[in-house]
């Protein structure tokens, strides 16, 4: 516990120290304390991982992921409550901070986590005062302490050398150093796998260096129901990743899945459409620094998102893209696709990012509310969003430069949201956002590709449908504009607003006419009520061009059939938990 402020300044009057330094240290120790206190519970969670996969217990896994991301806005909540009532007649004094700021940055030049101890005081500082208050002077507006050498003493990942020491001995010490928590059901004949799978890749014609490396991360990652060893190949100047994942066998022993080595496809298992790993790490600066070297097309935001820092993730994006506006010229312009009811969504063209805010008001035939869309948006970032789903990183009060937003964009702020927009002087603030990695809206691919390349995607689509409906959630709105295309062409779910948890709904065959009139009525013969959905309707507005509705319908006849849909609920409603592997079906060894 911090001691009684009043006691250190008694102490300070005696030692002729000034008072206000010692207040500030004081604050200074208090905040790191409930950093610490909020690093050593995610710690916890984290290393729970281990057990929920050597238990099968998946229900708890996911839980547990839930509650991290909760985490930390109940950990500032507390700290806040703490400052205010340790130093009530002090806490307001924003000259007092630039001291406070000062002494804290003394503490974190040897601690462990000090990015992340940082993005904790801005948290604090922000929920303690107004935004006027906020400058360079108060907060951490750049990262003050590097952590690029940070655990250089640490063992955060370990060298193995099958040139020197054979191929087959090193991945068996592999698996049995980087240990997932169960024994192996049959190791060797893992290892042989594995090395199998490698003999088949063309680098394997490539001369190998003598001291060519394997360099393996020390913690395992956990989600779902696998554990992942994460490694990369050290051949001269080249780094190539490589991903072991790891399964359990209903008796509790482990087996090697597969061994992933595309770099697209490592990039999947760590995409933002997926639930965060389950990673104990006491250096998360080392994971992401090494995860960078073998990722190129993930940035450290994507990163320490990935194992669980949403916090963190979200000050390193908004970090970057302060720079990308600075070293860009190109217009912040509304994002191209059909417009949406409920939200205004814009983009800067050379960055890979959308921006979503909250519409005023919401034309027919939408019935909701900000606050519920808002909720709907929480849900999704904590849910196993099964690769199908994008992840959001949600902002208050986000500052632009007005010159750069195009005029058409300004006049639509003010006509669609105005509550949202607050000028000042020569910038704009958006009161609450969303953003999300931009895709390309899937109506606007089958617009522009063949019909070979649409087919393609489609059956990815009806896909994407089964896969968020079989995690539990019913998308609403299936239309194909609120779903995206990523660059290596999957589908993914980014319209939040109109999704149903599975049990709340009511998959209905349509009723056979009464009478041949009943069919040339414009109105229903049948009731509807709320929450009932009519499969055999999803045909008539999925996909309007014939040939692309032959081609869902081919692939996935039973998206259209009440009977499926009424399985999958029951089947959720039983404790169904779908194997999501974030590789391709084939790549599994057998």
């Amino acid at each position: 516990m911090t001691p009684d402020p009043l006691l250190y300044e008694s102490y300070s009057k005696k030692m002729k120290l000034p008072v206000r330094l010692e207040r500030a240290r004081n604050i200074a120790d208090t905040i790191l304390a409930h950093f610490d206190r909020h690093f050593r519970i995610f710690s916890e969670i984290s290393a729970m991982g281990r057990a929920h996969f050597v238990d099968g217990d998946w229900v708890a896994g996911r839980a547990a992921a839930r509650r991290q991301i909760s985490l930390y806005d109940k950990r500032v909540l507390e700290a806040i409550a703490d400052l205010q009532k340790r130093w009530s007649q002090f806490y307001l004094d924003a000259n007092l901070w630039q001291d406070v700021k000062h002494q804290y940055l003394g503490l974190l030049y040897r601690h462990q986590q000090p990015e992340l101890a940082e993005t904790f005081y801005n948290s604090l500082f922000t929920g303690l005062f107004e935004r006027h208050y906020y400058n360079n002077e108060h907060i951490f507006v750049r990262p003050a302490v590097s952590t690029e050498r940070i655990g250089s003493g640490d063992i955060s990942y370990k060298s193995y050398y099958p040139t020197q020491d054979g191929w087959n001995r090193s991945i068996l010490a592999i698996l049995k150093d980087i240990n997932p928590g169960l024994p192996y059901k049959n190791i060797r004949r893992d290892a042989r796998n594995i090395l199998q799978r490698l003999r088949t890749l063309p680098e394997k014609n490539e001369e190998l260096r003598y001291h060519f490396q394997l360099q393996v991360l020390m913690p395992v990652f956990y989600r779902n129901k696998a554990a992942y060893i994460v490694g990369r190949a050290i051949n001269g100047a080249e780094k190539m990743p490589f991903v072991i994942a790891i399964c359990r066998t209903p008796d509790g022993k482990a087996y090697v899945d597969t061994l992933v080595t595309d770099v697209d496809v490592v990039a999947n298992i760590f995409s933002f459409s997926r639930a965060h790993f389950l990673v104990k790490t006491d250096i998360p600066a080392t994971v992401v620094r090494f995860l960078a070297s073998i990722l190129p097309s993930k940035t450290s935001a994507d990163l320490y998102t990935a194992i669980g820092f949403h916090k963190q993730g979200k000050a390193e994006f908004y970090r970057d893209f302060l720079d990308h506006l600075r070293h860009s010229s190109d217009m912040i312009r509304i994002a191209p696709g059909i417009r949406g009811l409920v939200m205004l969504v814009f983009t800067l063209p050379s960055y890979p990012f959308v921006f979503k805010l909250i519409k005023d008001r919401f034309p027919a035939p939408k019935d909701t509310t900000p606050e519920k869309v808002i909720s709907q948006y929480r849900l999704v970032k904590k849910l196993d969003r099964v690769g199908r789903m994008a992840d959001t990183w949600e902002f208050s009060h986000v500052a632009f430069p007005i010159d750069r937003f195009a005029a058409d964009l300004l006049v639509e702020l003010e006509r669609e949201a105005p509550s949202q927009v607050i000028r000042e002087n020569d910038r704009i603030i958006i009161r609450h956002l969303f953003i999300e990695h931009r895709m390309t809206p899937l109506n606007v691919y089958l617009d522009g590709h063949d019909i070979d390349a649409a087919c393609q995607v489609l059956a990815d689509y009806g896909q994407a449908i089964k896969d968020i409906s079989g995690s539990g959630i019913f998308p609403g709105d299936l239309l194909t504009k609120n779903f995206g295309v990523t660059r290596h062409g999957r589908v993914i779910f980014y319209d939040y607003d109109e999704i149903l948890r599975m049990e709340k709904c009511r998959f209905r065959k349509i009723p056979p006419p009464r009478f041949p009139e009943d069919e040339l009525s414009d109105t229903p013969w049948y009731s509807i009520a709320p929450n009932d959905i009519f499969p055999e309707e999803f045909q008539t507005f999925l996909v309007a061009n014939p040939l692309y509705r032959k081609a869902l319908k081919s692939v996935h006849p039973d998206l259209f059939q009440a009977e499926y849909w009424q399985e999958l609920q029951q089947a959720v409603a039983s404790g169904f938990f779908p194997d999501v592997i974030p590789y391709p079906e084939e790549s599994r060894f057998r």
